[in-house]
């Protein structure tokens, strides 16, 4: 099966599932209240299935479109723009005869429900393969740092410690998202803790601009494995081979080795003619030679390196896992609410990406662990962006329903028609913008 079937299928299951759960959590606040569903739609679009149940009110359709889903509500300017429905006189069974508060619970109940669905995934998750992570102490070797880094003053083999005196736990995004907002950042540096004052300007898009990661574990760039029929294992490399650089460039380190075939990658895509096939200078057992090796269309060549760290696993029984895949939920809540500032930049305005971008989350070849950790991840992103304040999201009914609690005041239908249109509009040019980047990306 291709890379693309594969990571296509993955993201049409994980989509069908969030916005089933999404607007499952509308459709039960709302039959829990009395209002009556006309119709249960999975993706948007003219339906290419549909079902309705004897003796049920409600429609259960698929559309042709894979973006979101909505469950139509009697008596609710929406989605479907059913405009007659709300020049007929109030009926009980209707949306806008509830009270303002089950109204707004029927709102949120889609947000609420991915919030669930994503803790409730993190928890199987921890209690089917526990929590697997890198301890920042356990490096052999201690870390690696770009040019940036190293201009603030970090150096190759520091250990990262703390910062502002939060002890650092382990690799990933919350320990440079600490990095970032730090006054200050401690390291461990020949055997004794070094103080780095942090610039105020930093920001993590200036870390994603960067070729090479502003910190890595410091890898020796010693082949421990070489992949059968992969251009190395055709160029004769084997395991224990140094490789010292690659094309002139020097590569002591994994980081700087993966680093140069990046910046190859990188030229190729801004239009310059680059050979796959590279030059490889390298150490085996102190006699250096010089090969060529044939890389793939993404430039690589099939070797792996030995970690130079010992990863740790936390393991969880059943109930435990409960209280930490919350947790696990809440802290990637917060680290995406904490990064989604960056899309008002017009460095983050150009990382947003549609479908594309959704699919090159995925792994290229099917692995259930990475498959519900996304799902949970775009989860808690569905969550997050549906209760923004804008108009057609569940934000925007929110937004007007406080409205209302607060003043007393409904807004009329003809303003919420507007609303919806306008809501509705921005979402379009919003997925046009997004799709339009991943285009962008593939082509140029």
């Amino acid at each position: 099966m291709s890379v693309f079937l594969i990571k296509l299928i993955q993201v049409i299951l994980s989509l069908t599932i969030l916005v089933v759960i999404h607007e499952m959590g509308h459709f039960i606040f709302a039959r829990l209240f009395g209002v009556r569903v006309e119709r249960f739609s999975l993706f948007f679009g003219k339906p290419i299935l549909r079902y309705k149940p004897k003796r049920s009110e409600t429609e259960y359709v698929v559309g042709w479109l894979p973006f979101g889903g909505y469950v139509e509500l009697s008596g609710m300017i929406d989605e479907s723009l059913n405009l007659e429905q709300m020049k007929q006189p109030p009926q009980p069974w209707e949306f806008r005869t509830k009270p303002a508060w089950q109204r707004l619970l029927i709102m949120v109940g889609g947000v609420c429900f991915n919030l669930i669905l994503a803790c409730f995934i993190y928890a199987m998750v921890l209690f089917t393969w526990g929590d697997a992570y890198t301890p920042l102490n356990n490096s052999k070797y201690g870390m690696e740092f770009n040019e940036r880094a190293e201009a603030i003053g970090f150096r190759d083999g520091d250990v990262l410690v703390s910062a502002d005196g939060k002890a650092f736990d382990r690799y990933g995004g919350d320990m440079l998202r600490a990095i970032v907002a730090a006054d200050e950042v401690t390291v461990l540096r020949d055997g004794s803790e070094t103080v780095i004052a942090m610039p105020e300007d930093m920001n993590l898009l200036d870390f994603n601009k960067d070729v090479q990661p502003f910190v890595a574990f410091y890898m020796p760039m010693t082949i421990d494995s070489v992949m059968p029929q992969s251009g190395a294992a055709h160029a004769g490399l084997a395991s224990g081979d140094h490789i010292i650089s690659v094309n002139g460039t020097p590569t002591s380190t994994w980081t700087t080795f993966t680093t140069a075939l990046s910046q190859l990658q990188l030229r190729e895509k801004e239009g310059d003619i680059v050979n796959h096939d590279i030059s490889i200078v390298y150490d085996r057992a102190g006699v250096l030679d010089t090969i060529t090796v044939a890389t793939d269309a993404n430039f690589k060549m099939g070797v792996t390196v030995a970690l130079p760290y010992e990863p740790a696993v936390k393991e969880y029984g059943f109930f435990a896992s409960i209280p930490a895949g919350i947790a696990y939920g809440w802290n990637t809540l917060k680290g995406y609410v904490s990064d989604f500032k960056y899309i008002f930049t017009k460095e983050g305005a150009t990382s947003l990406g549609g479908f594309g971008t959704i699919g090159s989350l995925f792994p290229a070849q099917w692995n259930w662990y990475s498959f519900w950790m996304m799902t949970a991840f775009i989860s808690i992103i569905l969550a997050f962006m549906n209760i923004l304040p804008i108009p057609a999201l569940d934000g925007g009914h929110l937004m007007f329903l406080l409205y209302e609690m607060i003043t007393g005041r409904k807004p009329s239908d003809k303003f919420m028609e507007y609303a919806q249109y306008i809501g509705m509009g921005i979402l379009l040019v919003l997925m046009v913008y997004a799709n339009f980047n991943d285009i962008i990306r593939f082509f140029f």
